[in-house]
Parts: C-alpha cells; sequence; structure tokens
C-alpha cells in the first residue's frame, strides 16, 4: 500500500515515505537495519552535543520477556495493535546535564529529534516507526528500573507494515484514510506571527 505524502513542495523519498502504521508483519527485523536505524538517531543535532536520549530496545524474537513487559506499558488501545510489531521501543532523555547537574531544558525536543531521524531512516529501508505517548511511564520505570534521571518520554513499535485487513474495521479506516496536514501558511510565519510565508 503506497503512503507516500502528497507533499505541496518537494521533500527527500523517506521523508514523504514516513508514516505512522498500526498493522505490522510479525517478521522479524535483519540486525543490520535495526542497528541502521539507531545510528541515525546516534547521529542526530543536540544542544551542546549533549546526546542525550536513551532508547531501551526490545526485539519479540530475542527478547520476548523484556517485549512483553515493554508492550504492557502501553495504554490497551495501543496494546491491541501493538502486539504484532516486532520490535518496541522506549525512548528516554536525560533530565541533566552531564558533568554539570543542571537541567537540560532542550533534552526532550532533542530526543524527538533523534526519534525523527530514525523514523526516516526506517522508511528509507521499507519500515516504519509508530512513536506513541500512550504509555505508562511510571510502569515503564518501574519494570526496567529506569534511573531517576532518565525520563521516558514516548514508545515506539518498529517494523515492516502489514495489510489494513489485519486490522479491526476502524482501524483499518485509520490505516487507509487519505494523509493530510494542516496548510502552509497556518505552520511557517514570515517576519511577523501569523503572517503566512
Amino acid at each position: 500500500m503506497d503512503r507516500t505524502a502528497p507533499t505541496d513542495h518537494p521533500v527527500l523519498p523517506a521523508i514523504a515515505a514516513r508514516w505512522s502504521p498500526r498493522s505490522y508483519l510479525e517478521e522479524a527485523i535483519p540486525d543490520a537495519d535495526l542497528r541502521r536505524v539507531l545510528e541515525a538517531g546516534r547521529w542526530a543535532a543536540s544542544a551542546y552535543n549533549e546526546q542525550p536520549w536513551l532508547y531501551l530496545v526490545t526485539r519479540r524474537h530475542v527478547e520476548p520477556e523484556a517485549h512483553a513487559k515493554l508492550l504492557a506499558c502501553l495504554v490497551p488501545f495501543n496494546q491491541g495493535w501493538a502486539v504484532r510489531a516486532p520490535v518496541l521501543i522506549l525512548a528516554c532523555y536525560r533530565q541533566t546535564m552531564a558533568g554539570k547537574g543542571t537541567p537540560n531544558r532542550w533534552a526532550a525536543y532533542d530526543t524527538g529529534q533523534a526519534s525523527s531521524a530514525m523514523a526516516i531512516e526506517a522508511a528509507a529501508l521499507g519500515l516504519q516507526i509508530h512513536q506513541m505517548a500512550g504509555f505508562d511511564a511510571a510502569a515503564a520505570r518501574a519494570a526496567f528500573a529506569i534511573p531517576e534521571d532518565a525520563e521516558p518520554i514516548a514508545a515506539m513499535t518498529l517494523g515492516k507494515p502489514g495489510p489494513a485487513s489485519a486490522l479491526d474495521e476502524a482501524l483499518a479506516q485509520r490505516e487507509t484514510a487519505p494523509r493530510a496536514r494542516k496548510p502552509f501558511g497556518e505552520l511557517f510565519f514570515a517576519g511577523a506571527w501569523g503572517k503566512g510565508l
């Protein structure tokens, strides 16, 4: 199924190809592809080059117990479809600057950049990442003994998209609905707040 974004302006093919599926094939992701996706995140930009992101990776075919524990931290709605994803990832960030101990107010932003780079790299490989806010951070912290300075911020699935027909009817409709974004002029301003570019 082609889910290429109908962009108003040309972008890199992997950016246009990136989307957030809920149906996944259950096949394992080759280790080389997984490492390539993670490497893209490793090279993301960050304030003061702090690289505050930390990712807990669970592979259903390699770490089944850890994968099940992370799946249990998702809200029930997300558990229902994420169960088939071969890889579950928990994105966290260090809240303080290394060596200084002062708060890093850009850590969440930087972790988002790393996650976005990973999602684009995954799309370039024919894989997809679905990032989720619907998870229990406290449960994840307890399940994996995450240190206090590491803040869980998002859960993610990674895998090869499967058919929409594998989902219930409501989710299948969302999976195949036309892709859309807010108009360009509502998001980008030229020289003054609210003045469209």
